[in-house]
């Protein structure tokens, strides 16, 4: 990857096949700006920082207004190459930001000195879970107010500032604080290129009174500077193929299972290369749904122990051997730690790393470099796919509905997939859509997303706004349960600021249904709200917004109808009123297995 940032003085949006951006073929292109001469006066800090968002790819900013980013905010207005949003609050500029970056490979959101700081943070800590650069943005103290004894607002009421920068330092790759023109170009510049480089979230502040200042820094003679391409090591890498390629075509039935981090290793492409080359069958790991073509011959599903697609999990487990890439083995993936795999038999690449069975291990190796080189050197072995293809048997179908009979779940989501297509995206929301969505079979070039590592209840509505802004050319599908939607839906209101056409599923079901079936209690049932009535009023006439409810699956079918035909250019909010304990067996399964993990005795003493 050899990325130049260049001058200042003409921002040049990046295109499909620049940093912002992830192509096809996972290659990173160089940004080229040309040197225009500019007037001084408008060489300032924050005119510097907007100009390196566009260079990067970001178009869209997600911010909340503070009285300390006031000033930063009128610099991204004035930039041609940026779309200021305004967010409902800090927490869903965030989760936008989140979702921006899924879609676009990188994202920026603006917020206030720690009251606002601190609402964003729990975004920006998923975002860092889920490898996703976020340039986390925020309107910092006039810098003559460092050092003193002042006590400022939006403080705890110490002289001391660096609360939001601590707070942020476990969940950012690189934190700037910039109080200083002197240094401020290197921090900035430092602070976007740690961001793109590790594929993490990163921290700059601001001083409110720095952005409009006019600064011979940002005016000299523009010197690009690139980001030096990460290499593998050759040695290593050869030692790494040799070994596995032993491994491998040593093995009578052997598989391979896609992880999360094929996305921030950008080996997808590699990956299913490998697949073709091989002849193994090919499975996702439940927050690899998407990453992996499901509409390749060999794909058998996701794999997700119990709970995985249907014989799946009874190819990958009888494996005797199994090829992992970027996997994450979490109790939430691995179903209560209840994985019916042997150490022995796997062999595990990430981003930069090989581990084959209880060892050797080899580092400092590209995962896309490693899948490469490997193609060339395994026999080609088909009996996995073979296996699979004798035991398969389809799924069925959800028992026809009886005319005005109440809706069930399995039948809303045999619907949902009749409407997937290359053109749409499905964002899916913590909670038993996580399992009913796993079902839905991707069409080529359809998006999918969701939040697994850190599961924020909430996330969905805020990755909607944000994704759905960062591919306008697709129409995102919504899977929102009722409790995720009450933490964040005000925001639904800057989706129809912002004219977008998503469509949004609420399911009604009256409570937080995940944790029922973990551990139930009083508390897992919420006060229910009239819905569209609360979507109609955010809406208040101004935009594109049309709203209806569900209760059956003729109401259903015209629903979508309506919103796939005369509303398809609307935001389309469908509430869909199930009963409360219509869950999928996935949930049953998966809930019963963490609640059992959950509460494991200690340990003896």
């Amino acid at each position: 990857m050899d990325v130049k940032i260049g001058s200042l003085d003409s921002c040049k949006a990046a295109t499909c096949n620049d940093v912002g951006c992830l192509p096809s073929n996972g290659v990173v292109s160089t940004i080229q700006c040309s040197a225009v001469p500019f007037n001084s006066t408008e060489a300032t800090l924050g005119r510097h920082l907007a100009c390196r968002l566009v260079q990067i790819g970001v178009s869209d900013v997600f911010s909340v207004p503070g009285d300390f980013n006031l000033t930063l905010l009128d610099h991204f207005i004035a930039e041609p190459g940026l779309n200021l949003i305004g967010c409902c609050n800090e927490l869903n500029a965030g989760y936008a930001a989140d979702g921006y970056a899924r879609a676009r490979g990188v994202a920026a959101c603006v917020v206030t000195f720690t009251v606002g700081g601190l609402s964003v943070l729990n975004a920006i800590a998923g975002a860092y879970s889920e490898n996703l650069p976020v340039i986390c943005i925020v309107g910092g103290p006039n810098s003559n107010d460092y050092g003193t004894n002042r006590i400022l607002h939006h403080t705890i009421g110490l002289p001391d500032f660096s609360q939001e920068l601590r707070c942020f330092q476990t969940v950012t790759c690189f934190q700037a604080v910039v109080n200083n023109l002197e240094d401020a170009h290197e921090l900035i510049d430092t602070a976007i290129s740690t961001a793109l480089k590790e594929s993490k979230p990163v921290y700059i502040s601001v001083s409110c009174n720095l952005p409009a200042i006019p600064h011979p820094m940002f005016s000299r003679e523009p010197v690009p500077f690139s980001l030096s391409p990460r290499l593998s090591n050759q040695m290593g890498l050869e030692a790494a193929v040799e070994a596995t390629a032993e491994f491998l075509n040593k093995a009578v039935k052997p598989v391979m299972v896609g992880g999360p981090k094929l996305r921030v290793a950008k080996a997808c492409n590699a990956f299913v290369e490998l697949a073709d080359a091989s002849g193994y069958v090919l499975a996702a790991m439940p927050s690899a749904k998407g990453l992996v073509p499901e509409h390749h011959p060999h794909f058998i599903g996701t794999y997700w122990g119990a709970v995985s697609s249907a014989f799946c999990a009874e190819i990958v487990e009888s494996a005797d051997a199994y090829l992992f890439a970027g996997p994450i083995f979490d109790d939430l993936s691995s179903v209560g730690y209840s994985l019916l795999l042997k150490k022995d038999k796997a062999i595990i690449v990430q981003p930069d790393r090989v581990i084959i069975g209880n060892g050797p291990a080899f580092g400092c190796i590209l995962m896309k470099d490693f899948f490469i080189a490997l193609a060339k050197r395994l026999k080609r072995n088909t009996t996995a796919h073979e296996n699979y293809s004798r035991i398969f048997v389809p799924g069925g179908h959800p028992l026809k509905c009886e005319p005005k009979e109440a809706l069930r779940v399995n039948v809303l989501f045999q619907h949902i997939q009749k409407m997937l297509s290359g053109e749409t995206a499905v964002i899916t929301e913590v909670g038993d859509s996580w399992f009913n969505c796993q079902k839905l079979k991707l069409p080529q070039g359809c998006g999918y997303e969701f939040q697994m590592q850190y599961g924020s209840i909430g996330w969905s509505v805020g990755a909607t706004l944000g994704y759905a802004q960062g591919v306008p050319h697709k129409r995102v599908i919504a899977c929102i349960g009722d409790g995720s939607f009450q933490m964040t839906a005000q925001d639904v209101a800057t989706m129809i600021r912002s004219g977008q056409k998503t469509i949004i599923f609420l399911i009604n079901n009256g409570g937080y249904t995940i944790e029922v079936e973990i551990h139930d209690g009083p508390y897992n049932v919420i006060k229910n709200w009239n819905y569209t009535a609360f979507v109609d009023a955010i809406h208040n006439g101004e935009g594109n917004c049309w709203t209806t409810k569900v209760r059956c699956e003729e109401e259903l079918i015209e629903a979508i109808d309506i919103a796939t035909g005369a509303k398809k250019d609307c935001l389309c909010f469908i509430e869909v009123i199930v009963h409360k304990d219509d869950t999928s067996k996935e949930l049953l399964e998966w809930g019963s297995r963490l609640s059992a993990a959950n509460s494991r005795p200690p340990n003896p003493q």
